[in-house]
């Protein structure tokens, strides 16, 4: 109990540090300000344990433990947080290969996580894999590009969920990276892969006009850039190449950022493409205050675990 209390101080410390910095005296009226926190991870590639002290450059980062406990003081400060991950949440570890997927679901389902997307990994144990897997979920898994009809995934994953936290109403889509050439067609079986800009700009749109949605953030599992494949879908070219959209939590590429990336859409208003690396050793996190206006600005950083 004197760990775990040590533990919750040490992140709840760490937490507050890292929102003190971003400049909550800026807005002169609190009172009329909505907060809202994104919790976000991607790749984390089933490492449940912590990494240990002659794990190099990643030595005593991580863990599931540590994770929930810093997101628990995050929730703490700020009741209205959605807990969002982007994908390859299987294979890397011997949990992996003993479990089949079913530990990292059900942890995630402890931390409470509120949404997912699927990630090329997440098929390493094939469509029926990952489906009998689906139980030990208690959240959403969002895809809007994988055509999952003609599977055994079909009606178990939805375009897109609705969120409503403190008089906002949020959006949350997910984006899947095409499989061929990545994972063998026998493990995806008849998953047919749709354009991920024109799911895009349907999405936002559906989300924007039909949903009234007042914050768009897409779970991207196509990878931040590829330098040396312009051609390449990733979530730089995404975020510059449609609209209305505020967010894009990424995955795929292991990127590590600091801080979210802004980017200008194809109608020249900011928006922010954020990424955690992988494994769990980042947890990034995302402010959004809105007006009474629902005029929104935002500030993100990395929280290390």
């Amino acid at each position: 109990m004197k760990r775990r209390y040590f533990i919750q101080q040490a992140s709840a410390g760490t937490a507050l540090v890292t929102l003190g910095s971003l400049g909550l005296q800026s807005f002169t009226s609190v009172e009329k300000t909505s907060k809202i926190t994104i919790l976000h991870t991607n790749d984390v590639h089933s490492h449940i344990d912590a990494f240990g002290p002659e794990d190099g450059r990643n030595a005593n980062k991580g863990g599931v433990a540590r994770r929930a406990s810093l997101v628990e003081s995050i929730r703490k400060e700020n009741p209205n947080t959605l807990l969002l991950d982007a994908g390859d949440i299987f294979q890397g570890t011997p949990y992996f290969n003993y479990y089949g997927g079913e530990l990292e679901f059900k942890l995630m389902s402890k931390l409470k996580y509120d949404a997912a997307t699927i990630g090329n990994h997440d098929f390493d144990n094939g469509i029926d894999g990952l489906f009998a897997q689906l139980p030990h979920a208690e959240f959403q898994f969002v895809s809007a590009n994988y055509d999952f009809s003609n599977t055994i995934m079909d009606t178990h994953t939805k375009p897109y969920k609705i969120f409503k936290k403190d008089g906002i109403t949020i959006g949350v889509f997910g984006l899947g990276i095409e499989l061929a050439g990545l994972v063998d067609p026998s493990l995806y079986k008849e998953t047919k892969y749709l354009d991920p800009i024109e799911i895009t700009q349907d999405m936002s749109r559906i989300l924007k006009e039909d949903e009234q949605c007042d914050l768009i953030i897409c779970l991207s599992h196509l990878g931040y850039h590829y330098r040396n494949n312009q051609s390449k879908i990733s979530d730089l070219k995404l975020a510059s190449t449609t609209k209305n959209i505020d967010l894009i939590i990424g995955g795929h590429t292991h990127t590590f950022l600091p801080k979210p990336t802004i980017v200008k859409n194809i109608e020249g208003k900011n928006m922010l493409v954020n990424q955690v690396g992988c494994y769990g050793i980042n947890l990034g996190k995302i402010d959004f205050y809105f007006d009474s206006d629902k005029n929104k600005s935002a500030n993100g950083t990395s929280i290390i675990v």
